[in-house]
């Protein structure tokens, strides 16, 4: 593959909801080129960009996969991204470098659900929309294109549409040449339909409306009613489309192979080429995969300058000097070396130490750091546990190498329930997730249920005694201890009142230790808060008592102060935000209601709504799986710790037989 000029490029994001056909379109696009010398089928796991197992498996693309094609002398990064909302953050990461978004809608089933998500990130960035499945029963190009309009209330433009459409689906017309291509394989020229010539003339006719808008001079050529050449007319078109005032619409069927070849001729000649920005040599990285004979691959865009190889580079986020050794063109798994990157291209670094995804590569005597991913953050929680023992010291560098391929996927280690926490997007990329820990590092797991991190406190003050003593011949065991307790705002306070040296000074900080060691347990099983515990009293014995013997006392007058001072059981709550089309808001409010939720208030967003809530973390744990059956994928949301509230009534009662009950089976 050989280099190209950055006004050569063209870097282009395949969007879609799953199902819509963009792998295929991408396979394609590839085999037009003589790449391929036959077209692969997804069902039969054999295209070109879903090339890992887990993808082969389940027939759906998982992972962000680069596949340039190289088309009239111009050079088109296609970035097949996935359809389902679990992997969201790969489509993220390839939107930040494209400079096209290329939706696939499929002309049975018109504008789905992350259609609908992916619209709203890649706002800005330049849209062009391909109606796939002409070729199946119940496809209807006016209809899609009806729905289009109504969905996004963009200005969309045919500058193809169909000749037919299921069984008599056999061609396309190109509206800007008025020129028909027969869908045998060849895409010879043929004659354009009588029954579209009509509909041929009404979309040039706004075909040519929206090249005017493309440059104020046109704009004021046509509106003075002069006639505007064909190459007036496709260059306006095209800088309409590289500022969003137009949205282009082509037809194809990409399993037939029908139409394909003219949406290269139409990327290679209308898609925005990357702008070069001046300056020292900067790229970003926008994903990072540990490949089983490669090693780690960093994939990158060149925003500045060009990238060499052996160049000295320093990561700028993390303020490390990184070296560069091998730089890779990749299609799919397929990679061939190359010495140089021109500016505006995506290339793939391995063997990098210390750099991952979203970070920025910089000249190391000009650094410059480029603006990172926003990455979502990811909601659903479980717990992690491997299944032998064997596993146990190879889970935790196994989670660290998964978390640094995937910014969507988070591990935590909660202290309180001793357990190590999976929080990912959804439960099918959590499924993925334990596939990968066995067969890329070989560490079998089991889920459980994430636990709650309880805690408890008092709500009395009480002044109790804790004596321990025990003589069975020899030296004996004495310690004594009166201790008054009562709630505080703090965590844990220790004090002492002690006169007369009741208790030696000597034995202070065992009887704190005492209090600290009995907090982790509590007396209803919890980690005990908000206590102060003032020792003002006690006795000693000159033989017999000891540091141990005081911290023994100290727990004794801990379960029984903690016991007398009407012990309650404390949950954590979160703060929520969730943020869904206006239509749901409704459901939303109702079900935080069912949570023990309290709304705290609404916010418009355009035509979304935003609802900002306080619900229990034991009720949030698995709610990105209610608000994606809720909003059929269209809602969102964001959490965080908010405080510690007292939980009571029947459902408490529970959870503190239940802990007992775990307790006691040790």
């Amino acid at each position: 593959m050989k280099n190209y000029q950055s006004s050569q490029l063209r870097n282009v994001a395949v969007v879609a909801h799953g199902g819509s056909g963009k792998t295929s379109l991408v396979e394609a696009m590839l085999f037009n080129t003589g790449t391929l010398s036959r077209l692969g089928r997804v069902e039969d796991g054999t295209t070109t960009s879903d090339y890992h197992p887990e993808e082969t498996a389940r027939k759906m693309t998982i992972h962000t996969s680069l596949v340039p094609v190289e088309w009239n002398n111009t050079k088109i990064n296609l970035l097949d991204t996935p359809g389902f909302s679990d992997f969201i953050g790969e489509v993220k990461g390839a939107l930040r470098v494209a400079d096209a978004a290329l939706f696939a809608v499929s002309a049975v089933d018109g504008v789905q659900v992350q259609h609908e998500v992916i619209w709203e990130m890649a706002e800005g960035l330049p849209k062009i929309v391909i109606i796939n499945k002409m070729d199946r029963e119940n496809a209807n190009f006016d209809k899609v294109l009806d729905n289009l309009k109504e969905k996004f209330g963009a200005n969309f433009v045919p500058v193809q549409i169909p000749i037919g459409s299921f069984n008599d689906f056999s061609g396309i017309v190109s509206v800007m040449d008025r020129k028909a291509f027969s869908g045998d394989g060849k895409g010879k020229e043929i004659p354009v339909p009588g029954d579209l010539e009509d509909a041929v003339e009404t979309y040039r006719e706004s075909l040519i409306e929206a090249a005017a808008e493309g440059d104020d001079e046109l704009t004021m050529k046509y509106l003075e009613g002069e006639e505007l050449t064909p190459e007036e007319i496709k260059d306006g078109f095209r800088k309409s489309i590289a500022t969003g005032k137009v949205v282009p619409v082509l037809a194809c069927s990409a399993t037939k192979n029908i139409g394909a070849a003219q949406i290269l001729d139409f990327l290679a000649y209308y898609a925005p080429a990357p702008q070069v920005e001046e300056g020292p040599m900067a790229a970003l990285v926008f994903k990072t995969i540990a490949d089983p004979y490669v090693g780690k691959m960093n994939f990158i865009r060149v925003f500045r300058g060009q990238f060499k190889s052996d160049t000295p580079v320093v990561n700028v986020k993390k303020d490390k000097p990184e070296k560069i050794g091998q730089i890779l063109y990749v299609r799919g798994k397929s990679t061939v070396q190359t010495d140089t990157v021109p500016c505006g291209d995506l290339a793939v670094l391995v063997k990098l130490q210390d750099t991952g995804t979203g970070d920025t590569l910089a000249d190391k005597d000009k650094p410059v750091e480029l603006e990172g991913i926003s990455f979502p953050a990811p909601t659903l929680t479980t717990a992690v546990v491997p299944k032998s023992k064997n596993d146990e010291d190879k889970l935790g560098d196994a989670l660290l190498k998964l978390t640094d391929e995937d910014p969507t996927v988070k591990v935590q280690k909660n202290t309180e329930t001793k357990q190590t926490l999976l929080i990912t997007m959804g439960e099918a990329q959590t499924q993925i997730m334990v596939e990968r820990l066995k067969k890329k590092y070989g560490v079998d797991v089991v889920l459980e249920e994430a636990k709650v991190p309880y805690r408890e406190t008092i709500r009395k003050k009480v002044e109790v005694e804790g004596k321990h003593k025990k003589q069975s011949g020899g030296r004996g065991q004495y310690g004594h201890v009166w201790i008054r307790f009562e709630p505080t705002e703090e965590h844990f306070v220790f004090g002492e009142e002690v006169f007369g040296g009741a208790v030696p000074r000597n034995y202070f900080p065992a009887v704190e230790k005492g209090l600290r060691e009995a907090l982790e347990e509590g007396v209803l099983g919890f980690p005990v808060t908000g206590l102060k515990a003032t020792l003002y009293d006690g006795s000693y014995h000159p033989v017999d008592s000891s540091e141990m013997a005081f911290k023994i006392a100290a727990h004794l007058a801990f379960k029984k102060g903690c016991d007398q001072a009407s012990p309650v059981l404390l949950e954590p709550i979160q703060n929520v935000e969730v943020t869904v089309p206006e239509n749901f808001m409704g459901d939303i409010i109702s079900d935080f209601n069912t949570k023990r939720g309290r709304v705290l208030g609404t916010e418009p967003l355009g035509r979304l709504v935003k609802i900002r809530a306080q619900v229990p973390l034991s009720e949030m744990y698995r709610y990105a799986i209610d608000l994606k059956s809720m909003t059929q994928g269209r809602g969102s949301f964001t959490m965080e710790f908010s405080s510690y509230e007292e939980f009571s009534g029947r459902e408490a009662e529970m959870v503190i037989k239940k802990a007992k009950e775990e307790k006691e089976a040790k």
